[in-house]
């Protein structure tokens, strides 16, 4: 049975033991051995090959290639082995935090792999780079990893359903820094006291404003929740050496919740599970379909849909406007009602455009589908006939939709909304859509087929077909692989591929 868990400030003089704090209860979660469920393991083993696809479409891709040359710039520790960095040889190792940077900016560069949507929302496929890295510097086994990954998933989104950054323009990334420390407690059997240190310090280090998602978003949206990884993996090596972090760091006077969350006077309800229960949040979440932020998954399916259904939809000289009347999260990030003209600018950047759900409707309206490349283009977004129909679209904020969208209830929680379509004749067109079709209650739900298939399709270019094959073959047999199979859980790219992409010089 989950335990609800009742999370508010303490003023210094009030007495809080150690076993009370939720960084300590977290702990707990993470040291508790209890075994994983089997629909859990094979969740893990989908989102592991989830992660490495989208890894693999953005290995030649600035950003990436800027964290893998800073990575292989650094020795492996003494500590162990070392860990891969995806791209490279086998025999190319790095220290683990290094490698959990270079390879989760590589798994969230293209904003492609899976997502939680509470109060707050997450990534917590951000958790597997930065376990993964340790789990192969240490020699764990497959079972070890799997266990590392359930907690990490675990954390992440019970955070996410109690506390929300996004309220105090806090980056998310602040629930990933200990998700990720928790994970790796699990991974190396540490115990509570340890792992609790660990915690403390990793969301201590982790806490930023969420201006790296507002305005002209820039190339650190994919570098965020690398840096809470590599924060995790730093946090959990201090701990080890006995070292301790400021605490309580969730409830303290001067701690997150009194001066970046809620306040003095905040309560939070925190469901973590009780002793022996299993961790199966995992299932909880949901991977994309396409290439953009999540809430834009289930437009891009209702736009595909209208567009093939209606191609009159597709010339701007056929529409008046087109009004997404949507919940507050979506309106207010990646909507008009986020205040930010660069939603609108036919010049933003790939991570500007994948945040405005009018550039993406619009496209996917025209284009009948979406491309993870092709659909970001530069001459795609400044097309004259899409740049017109792009500027009618706007968002509004609809009640109904928001508390669809915040529902605890499985079977009524929504993604969409309802797409109104004035032409200029005078008809009105209007569809809704509640979540995206590769939702669990969508049209199409993911299953380990579709995971397969996205991997094919993102790794062919850049992966010999053997390549595919091995690693496929590796990651569907996670809980049984030894630790020298884990350690060649990466993918390697076509010969001269990596070479082809410059490597930018730096300090290191």
């Amino acid at each position: 049975m989950t335990v609800t868990h009742q999370v508010r400030t303490h003023r210094s003089e009030e007495e809080l033991p150690r076993a009370h704090q939720l960084a300590h209860r977290i702990a707990q979660v993470a040291a508790d051995p209890v075994a994983v469920d089997d629909e859990v393991v094979d969740m893990v083993i989908n989102r592991v090959i989830d992660n490495a696809a989208v890894a693999a479409a953005s290995l030649t891709r600035a950003p990436v290639a800027s964290a893998r040359a800073q990575a292989l710039d650094h020795p492996v520790s003494r500590g162990g082995d070392g860990a891969t960095v995806f791209g490279c040889d086998q025999a190319v190792r790095t220290s683990p935090e290094w490698a959990a940077w270079a390879n989760g900016v590589a798994v969230r560069e293209l904003d492609y792999h899976d997502t939680f949507l509470a109060a707050e929302y997450s990534h917590p496929g951000d958790n597997i780079p930065p376990i993964t890295a340790v789990a192969q510097h240490v020699g764990a086994d497959g079972a070890v990893l799997v266990r590392g990954i359930a907690t990490g998933y675990e954390i992440q989104m019970d955070l996410v359903r109690a506390i929300s950054l996004h309220k105090h323009k806090i980056d998310h990334v602040a629930h990933l820094g200990p998700s990720a420390a928790a994970g790796i407690g699990t991974l190396l059997g540490l115990d509570a006291d340890v792992i609790a240190q660990a915690v403390s310090q990793a969301l201590h280090t982790t806490t930023a404003t969420r201006q790296s998602r507002k305005g002209e978003i820039s190339t650190w949206k994919a570098h965020a929740p690398a840096f809470a990884g590599k924060m995790a993996i730093e946090a959990v090596d201090r701990a080890m050496r006995g070292q301790t972090s400021p605490a309580p760091i969730y409830e303290g006077e001067d701690g997150v919740i009194a001066w970046l969350l809620d306040g003095p006077d905040a309560r939070y309800e925190v469901p973590l599970p009780a002793p022996g229960e299993p961790k199966r949040a995992i299932l909880d979440s949901y991977t994309k379909e396409h290439s953009a932020e999540y809430q834009a998954q289930a437009w891009i399916d209702l736009a595909r849909r209208l567009g093939t259904e209606r191609p009159e939809l597709r010339d701007p000289a056929n529409v008046e406007a087109i009004v997404l009347h949507t919940s507050h999260h979506t309106h207010v990030v990646i909507g008009s009602g986020s205040g930010d003209p660069q939603k609108y600018s036919p010049d933003a950047s790939r991570e500007t455009l994948d945040h405005s759900i009018p550039y993406i409707f619009a496209v996917a309206l025209q284009d009948g589908g979406w491309h993870h490349v092709d659909s970001y283009a530069p001459e795609r977004a400044r097309r004259a006939d899409t740049v017109a129909l792009w500027h009618r679209v706007t968002t509004a904020l609809d009640e109904e939709w928001t508390r669809r969208y915040h529902s605890e209830d499985p079977d009524e929680k929504a993604f969409g909304g309802r797409a109104e379509i004035r032409m200029t004749d005078g008809s009105v067109i209007e569809q809704e859509i509640g979540v995206a079709d590769a939702h669990p209650l969508g049209a199409r739900p993911f299953s380990r087929p579709d995971y397969v298939a996205k991997f094919r399709l993102l790794a062919e270019p850049v992966l010999e077909p053997g390549e595919i094959e091995r690693f496929l073959d590796l990651a569907q047999r996670l809980p049984e692989l030894t630790p020298d199979e884990v350690r060649e859980l990466t993918i390697v790219a076509r010969p001269g591929m990596l070479e082809s992409v410059p490597m930018p010089m730096g300090l290191f």
